[in-house]
This record gives C-alpha cells, sequence and structure tokens, in this order.
C-alpha cells in the first residue's frame, strides 16, 4: 500500500491534512463550485452533478437518483465545512474526495476532455486545474484504501 504524503492516514484512523493554503484555496474553490451547481438550476455544472458514476447502474430508479442528490449535497457541504481542518475523520475524508470526483468530472464533461486527444482544446489554466484536481484525488484515495 503506497501512503500518501499530502494526506497521510494516523493510527487513531483520522487522515491528516498536510496542504498548503494554496491548495487548500484550489480544493475549497472546487467544492464551492459542487454546493453553487447543487444549489443553483442555472450552473454549467448542474445537469451533470447528480449524474451517477456509472451511468448504466441506475438511470432509470427515481429513488436512486433522489438519495445520491441527497448524499452530492451533504458531501458538498460537509466537505466545504471541514476544508481548513488539519485532521478529518473517515467521513469527511471520503465527503473530499466524492466532492472532489464530483468537481473533477464536471470539469471533463464541461470541456469534452475524455480522451487525451481532446485535451488538446483546452487552455493552460484549465488543463493545469484537471490535473492538480487529479493528482489531489489519488493522493486523498491512498489514504482511504
Amino acid at each position: 500500500m503506497a501512503r500518501s504524503r499530502l494526506f497521510p492516514r494516523r493510527r487513531d484512523g483520522h487522515v491528516e491534512v498536510k496542504l498548503n493554503g494554496h491548495a487548500r484555496e484550489f480544493i475549497a474553490q472546487q467544492m464551492q463550485k459542487v454546493v453553487d451547481a447543487d444549489h443553483d438550476a442555472q450552473h454549467p455544472w448542474h445537469s451533470h452533478v447528480h449524474s451517477p458514476m456509472n451511468p448504466s447502474a441506475d438511470t432509470d430508479d427515481p429513488l436512486r437518483v433522489l438519495q445520491r442528490q441527497k448524499e452530492t449535497a451533504s458531501n458538498a457541504e460537509l466537505a466545504l465545512l471541514t476544508v481548513k481542518e488539519e485532521q478529518l475523520t473517515l467521513v469527511e475524508a471520503w465527503a473530499w474526495l466524492t466532492t472532489m470526483q464530483i468537481a473533477l468530472r464536471n470539469h471533463v464533461v464541461a470541456r469534452g476532455a475524455f480522451e487525451n486527444d481532446s485535451l488538446e482544446g483546452i487552455d493552460e489554466a484549465e488543463l493545469s486545474e484537471i490535473r492538480d484536481l487529479q493528482y489531489l484525488l489519488f493522493e486523498l484515495a491512498k489514504a482511504l484504501e
């Protein structure tokens, strides 16, 4: 098991957050975008915020869609509330992970960047944002495996 340098797992089960102010601000912005998209039907991400990670799993089940909407909102708001914490519980760490996954998916879907070939048309700042988000997601996932 690889250890995360940014999110080391402590013996008591908590996940330590070793991010500088810039990284925390970046994550807070991504989390805020997810919260905003959840609450604002006019937000560009709104139609994708509640879509499943695996679209074939539950597209015709309205109860599952409602449950996912509730989970997305709760996780995004919890993640945003804990963005300045030095240590996260496992529940809080999972909230961060799922919220950052949603943010990454929405960046990719909004730009149609599903393959490396489609990344060519994206400006460097947006591409950097996508890569930074991917890196932070992988680091957090290491702590939760």
